[in-house]
């Protein structure tokens, strides 16, 4: 397998990850960003912690979806995250949530 066809295959994963995505953004009430992944959820529960002056966040989802082009399956019924780093959690506007 060449370069070219590595990168044909991850553009058509990719490609495929977007459209799955807008094919399912609509049964979710949240978009959660954190420095590492991109979530939709129906939950979210966001704790923040202070250890010794370090600060870090604990974020819990319930009913999510998980954007990453190699997890076998997306969707997810509880997913933790913790993260030293901004954690961005955006209420989906109604009229985009139809279930």
């Amino acid at each position: 397998m060449g370069i070219e066809d590595l990168e044909a295959y991850e553009n058509h994963q990719e490609l495929a990850l977007f459209r799955e995505y807008r094919d399912v953004v609509s049964i979710f009430k949240y978009v959660v960003e954190t420095d590492r992944r991109f979530y939709l959820a129906n939950q979210v529960d966001v704790q923040m912690h202070n250890n010794g002056g370090d600060v870090f966040f604990e974020v819990t989802l319930q009913d999510a979806w998980v954007w990453d082009i190699y997890r076998p399956s997306r969707f997810v019924n509880r997913v933790k995250v913790y993260s030293f780093k901004d954690i961005n959690v955006e209420k989906l506007p109604e009229s985009e949530i139809t279930i």
